[in-house]
């Protein structure tokens, strides 16, 4: 089956997540779902461009968001652009579809304080778990990384002669991201008290208290759990200290294209969004500091 052949594209060849293969499966599957209920079509690659535009005028109606749609057109884009590719079908049938436009939020962030606060006044005992969640913070804010990076780091990634993580990213894609040297010293101190406290040995850096590695809500869980405590923002996730961390570097001059390697964008426009979040920090100042403002 076409669908199917894809799918397994993206998997082994394009090596994309089995998250993301999984959304692109049930993208299509919507769709299909759709032709048939509507004009009784059963093979999602015989559509047409008015069958795909009345599909998004649907979502749209049905209350989807414009970056939810154009997420699942997107599915759709790289299905018939695989089947071209490979002689199936010669026209795109979404190649004239104008994507409906989606506004993009700027990107929340903690103040600096606000994680000082966390890793120093809130998360105070010296058990392994505090050790632990101490270090998930401390390791989100100094380095970026996503949250299915950081369950996935292991002992041998981080190297303290070099002062560097080995990070493997979004479709397998390998960066070196440099750590400072007191961070270092807070690895040290986890790893020697979780090595003394838990029987069960792993590969793994963060386990949980049977010696089994965290998984990612559990990681999202500790996050939350803490940071709102210190923080009033209603949403305090990994991928909030990951704005952070990149809010902070632009903030103190760091190059923009260094930021964008170091967070493993793909292209710039990805990092750009936190230029737009730095500026209106710049226009809040001048507004608040300028007597002509």
């Amino acid at each position: 089956m076409l669908v199917d052949e894809f799918l397994q594209y993206l998997q082994y060849e394009k090596n994309y997540s089995s998250h993301t293969v999984l959304s692109y499966k049930n993208d299509i599957a919507q769709f299909s779902l759709f032709l048939e209920k509507d004009f009784s079509e059963s093979d999602v690659s015989q559509a047409s461009p008015e069958q795909l535009r009345e599909w998004v005028v649907f979502l749209i109606s049905s209350g989807l968001t414009p970056r939810s749609v154009n997420r699942k057109l997107s599915a759709l884009k790289s299905f018939f652009k695989h089947l071209i590719q490979k002689g199936d079908l010669k026209r795109n049938p979404t190649k004239n579809i104008i994507l409906p436009k989606a506004k993009k939020p700027l990107p929340v962030f903690f103040k600096e304080k606000e994680v000082h606060t966390v890793l120093t006044d809130v998360i105070i005992g010296q058990s392994f778990e505090n050790y632990r969640d101490r270090l998930i913070i401390d390791l989100f804010y100094e380095t970026g990384v996503r949250v299915s990076e950081l369950s996935n780091i292991k002992d041998t990634d981080i190297d303290k002669y070099t002062g560097t993580l080995r990070v493997i990213g979004k479709r397998n894609k390998e960066r070196m991201i440099p750590v400072g040297r007191n961070f270092l010293q807070v690895v040290v101190q986890y790893m020697a008290i979780r090595d003394k406290e838990i029987q069960a040995k792993s590969s793994y850096l963060f386990v949980r208290k049977d010696g089994q590695k965290m998984y990612t809500r559990l990681i999202y869980n500790v996050v939350h759990k803490y940071m709102s405590q210190a923080s009033s923002l209603s949403k305090t996730s990994p991928h909030v200290l990951r704005h952070t961390f990149a809010s902070t570097l632009l903030n103190n001059g760091a190059d923009l294209n260094a930021v964008k390697e170091l967070l493993g964008h793909s292209n710039l426009a990805a990092t750009e969004v936190y230029t737009h979040t730095s500026f209106e920090q710049l226009q809040k100042i001048y507004k608040q500091a300028h007597p002509r403002a």
